[in-house]
């Protein structure tokens, strides 16, 4: 059988349950997956052959293995089947029942001529104590075995070990075959006083420039509080010893584990450490199932003093709105809001306050870095280029997360919120900074200052919802910020400056469309300059016309139209001329289509499925998705008086405008055009719209996008937002940020497991993430796996530290450390390469060494004394051969397998294998015996 077959190859196992004698049994196969060559001979069994299970009991090369069933560790076997009793809580104690069930189990063997070894569990489960039996052509093996608390004296050596052996074998020849023997003491390093775990949870009360908590806003912790390696077990092998070769009894040991030929390592990890980025990312978590609202968190007490008008800001919104012989601006919500604030400040008191000011401050600073300024930047995105991810793929992990992009203020606000609930008040900490964040916007919004942070142009649908609200609350102060500056100015319809940079962006034959597409935000709004309303509502017919001069029927023919001043115009087309008087064709200043987050496109596709299918419904539906082509065609009619439906067509849809060469009366070539067919069906949408529409320019239409309105309602959406709302908004976020900090703390280790984890983690986050309220199971899982993640990497660190990969001067010596620390994280047990000898094999002498000198604190000189010293002073090899055995402290467990092939029971039997396996521990001591004997005359 190969080398080290039981732990790299497969294992299965099949149950199933009988009955004997109304007592409820579970019988198992446990099976070794094999290749199909080994099965082929398997299939004619010859006579003299013993069973595949006797013959293992001598094979050598798998034994102690690291991860097993503990029948394989003890008798070698690939193959058996456990009989035990179903429940958990039942046991075979009786005497009588076990011979019962051995008997059974005999005979059952022999008349199936079944050749797999049969074991049944008697006594109590944890005992893990069983009887078995294994039958071949005229051959038996029996499986016996002692469990003790108490060891024995005269059993704690080899020699004691195999006197027994030999008794039980009670072989009637002597002299007797040499024994073979294997031996395995293990040693356990606990102590690790002398190598202090690095990592020291962050200071809490340290606040010195932008660092809380001994760490920046927008950085997360990462690592163990705890050294997340336990214990260290050094396994020493003497594979192939012979009886005689060795002395190892009660006075005397030639067992010297510096001397052992084979080391292997394996290292316990601490159970759950407490990894600092998991807790920051659980604790956040945990917010999400609170119920209480921000009112409830900080006390209702701040409104109560300015009476029911202020509590209810839809009374302050209808104040507003009202006409009022007070100025407007002294009726502004955002001094409502400002002088509720004060009484906020006033009642809460500043100790009582959940967040210090030089915290709140601090914050406020990192979100909102043009506050330092003067003046707030112009910039709509203010972006650090300080984040070493932004550049590779990981930045764009927002996409698949639904998160926002990790230079945003959505994603720095989450990771705000993450390290105040942590560190500073908790769910009150985090109410306080959301109120404080609300007012700010409200504040941006009243005085016209774009949010920073936040990608220009309407809401990015991948991002989170909050996010697209920020962006939607953007978009709306950039509107009324163009308003504000246009009124100001109080120009003509149209800027040189911006005619002349719109005409270099756009070639003149581009799609109206593509006008949308190049963000012509400001330009169409600059001009709104003529009144002075907060509102836009469009003249009624008669003064629309009279203030044109002009009485006209609806459709107004071109003669008439032409009389019409133009107005609105943006720059000229190219060289397209109108169809009917051959003026050439101006593209108007036009509205921008309304900006919509989710919600909002959710809100509207709903209404427009609920009006049904019917012809009623349908128009309605028609009239509610056209709203954006009146105003544009409104904006045409205005800039080209005396202009037709194929004009527009050929401007706003060139492909519903179809050419073709024809030859006139005179025989020349000529382009004539007409409308698609799409255009011409009878009552169609476009024509309906052309009717109906006037020539109003874009500044005296009522406004597509009402940002007034829109932006209270944004606003009034964040100041409703609970802790816990806020925290599945911006969990995305957070698990976001946690998954690039892991990258970036792996890169430094180059873990390959872990790469692999965190492929895992990114496709599970983003299956569960897209969905609009994930299951908390799901995301409790998303969760643990980036614990997970943490705990390996500090693993990797303390072995690194301990085993000092950093110090080597020698590169080739480097590599191997480094090779094997990342063997331990990976494999269940790592051989040592060159045992005591090897490189590794010296620094685990000398962490023993250093726990040794430790704990003999009676001879403080030697633990004064550093290890080097110790060894040098020791004096030549055979001196430290001497001492050596007291460097290490006494085997935790020794594990012996005797073997020897005799015949049993006469002389003239054949020779069949023999095997007993022992193991001593502390509490513990166990012999597992394999026994065969040859059943042909008896």
């Amino acid at each position: 059988m190969g080398k080290g077959i039981f732990t790299s190859g497969t294992w299965e196992e099949k149950s199933d349950e009988i009955s004997f004698a109304d007592f409820k049994f579970s019988v198992t196969h446990h099976y070794l997956v094999q290749d199909s060559t080994d099965k082929e001979g398997k299939d004619e069994v010859l006579e003299d052959v013993i069973p595949q299970s006797m013959q293992d009991l001598l094979c050598m090369n798998n034994d102690f293995p690291p991860r097993a069933h503990c029948l394989v560790r003890w008798y070698g076997l690939r193959e058996f089947v456990v009989i035990a009793p179903a429940a958990n809580h039942d046991a075979v104690l009786s005497e009588s029942k076990c011979n019962l069930l051995l008997s059974s189990v005999s005979i059952a063997l022999g008349n199936t001529g079944c050749q797999v070894p049969l074991f049944v569990q008697i006594h109590h489960k944890w005992r893990r104590m069983y009887v078995g039996e294994c039958q071949g052509h005229g051959v038996r093996t029996d499986f016996e075995m002692v469990h003790l608390r108490k060891v024995p004296n005269q059993y704690t050596h080899l020699s004691g070990l195999l006197d027994i052996f030999k008794s039980k074998i009670g072989c009637p020849l002597t002299p007797l075959p040499p024994v073979s023997i294997a031996i395995r003491f293990t040693y356990v390093l606990q102590d690790w006083q002398q190598y202090f775990w690095p990592q020291q949870p962050p200071d809490i009360d340290a606040l010195v420039g932008g660092e809380v908590g001994g760490l920046e806003f927008g950085k997360l912790p990462f690592g163990a509080c705890e050294d997340p390696i336990s214990e260290l077990h050094l396994a020493t092998t003497w594979p192939h010893l012979t009886e005689g070769i060795i002395v190892d009894n009660d006075v005397y040991s030639d067992l010297d584990p510096i001397q052992a030929p084979h080391w292997s390592v394996r290292v316990r990890k601490a159970e759950n450490p407490q990894c600092l980025l998991g807790d920051f990312v659980t604790e956040f978590f945990k917010i999400c199932r609170r119920k209480e609202s921000t009112d409830e968190i900080l006390g209702r007490s701040t409104f109560e003093e300015e009476g029911r008008e202020i509590a209810d800001i839809t009374h302050a919104l209808s104040k507003l709105t009202e006409p009022a012989p007070v100025p407007i601006h002294k009726l502004s919500v955002s001094n409502m809001v400002h002088s509720a604030k004060k009484k906020i400040r006033k009642h809460r008191g500043v100790e009582e306050s959940p967040l210090n000011n030089d915290v709140l401050n601090t914050i406020l600073l990192f979100l909102f870095p043009d506050a330092a300024s003067e003046k707030p930047l112009d910039g709509s995105s203010s972006t650090d280029n300080n984040n070493p991810v932004s550049e590779s793929e990981g930045y764009n992990l927002y996409n698949q997360f639904k998160s926002a992009p990790s230079d945003s203020l959505t994603y720095k606000l989450a990771l705000c919120l993450c390290m105040i609930n942590f560190y500073h008040g908790g769910l009150k900490g985090v109410a306080h900074l959301w109120q404080e964040f609300v007012l700010e916007m409200r504040f941006r919004w009243e005085n016209n200052f774009l949010i920073p942070g936040l990608a220009s142009g309407p809401p990015d649908l991948r991002c989170c919802l909050l996010h697209q609200k920020l962006q939607m609350l953007n978009c709306c102060i950039e509107r009324k910020k163009a308003r504000d500056e246009g009124r100001k100015t109080n120009t003509s319809d149209m800027y040189p400056g911006d005619a002349g940079r719109a005409g270099d962006q756009l070639g003149p034959d581009n799609l109206k469309d593509m006008d949308k597409e190049k963000g012509e935000v400001g330009k169409s709004w600059d001009s709104w300059s003529d009144s002075e309303e907060e509102f836009f509502e469009c003249l009624s017919d008669t003064e629309e016309l009279k203030g044109n001069g002009q009485e006209s029927s609806k459709k107004g023919g071109p003669k008439e139209m032409t009389s019409l001043k133009p107005e609105g115009r943006l720059y000229q087309h190219g060289k397209l001329t109108l169809l009917h008087n051959g003026e050439p064709l101006y593209i108007p200043v036009t509205q921008e289509p309304a900006p919509m987050t989710e919600d909002l496109l959710e809100e509207q596709s709903e209404v427009l499925a609920k009006l049904g299918t019917s012809a009623e419904g349908a128009h309605l539906r028609a009239r509610m998705q056209s709203a954006c082509l009146l105003s544009d065609m409104e904006s045409f009619k205005a800039a080209n008086p005396g202009c037709f439906l194929e004009d527009f067509v050929r401007w706003y849809s060139p492909r519903d405008y179809i050419e073709e060469e024809v030859i006139d009366e005179k025989g020349n070539m000529v382009l004539k055009g007409e409308l698609s067919a799409r255009m011409k069906i009878p009552s169609n949408m476009w024509v309906e719209a052309w009717e109906t529409a006037k020539p109003i320019p874009a500044r005296r239409q009522r406004r597509l996008f009402d940002d007034t309105r829109e932006a209270e309602k944004v606003l009034h959406y964040l100041a409703v937002q609970k802790p816990a709302d806020l925290a599945r908004h911006l969990l995305p976020c957070v698990i976001h940020a946690a998954v690039l900090k892991v990258k970036e703390e792996e890169n430094l280790e180059n873990i390959s497991s872990v790469k692999k984890i965190i492929k895992q983690i990114i496709t599970h986050s983003s299956k569960v993430l897209h969905f609009p309220n994930p299951e908390d199971k799901k995301l409790e899982e998303i969760i643990h796996q980036i614990t997970n993640v943490e705990a390996i990497i500090a693993r990797a660190r303390s072995l690194k530290a301990k085993f000092g990969t950093e110090k080597c001067e020698q590169e080739e010596e480097k590599e191997d450390l480094e090779r094997f620390v990342s063997c331990l994280l990976e494999q269940p047990e790592v051989l040592v390469v060159g045992a005591g000898r090897g490189h590794a094999g010296r620094i685990i002498h000398k962490l023993f060494v250093n726990a040794h000198r430790l704990t003999e604190s009676s001879d403080e000189a030697a633990a004064m004394a550093p290890p080097e010293e110790e060894l040098k002073r020791m004096g030549s090899p055979e001196e430290r051969r001497q001492n050596s055995v007291s460097d290490f402290p006494p085997p935790a467990g020794r594990e012996l397998i005797l073997r020897t092939t005799v015949p049993r029971p006469a002389p003239y039997s054949r020779a069949l294998p023999q095997r007993m396996y022992s193991v001593l521990t502390k509490e513990d001591f166990r012999l597992a015996g394999a026994f065969s004997s040859d059943t042909s005359f008896f």
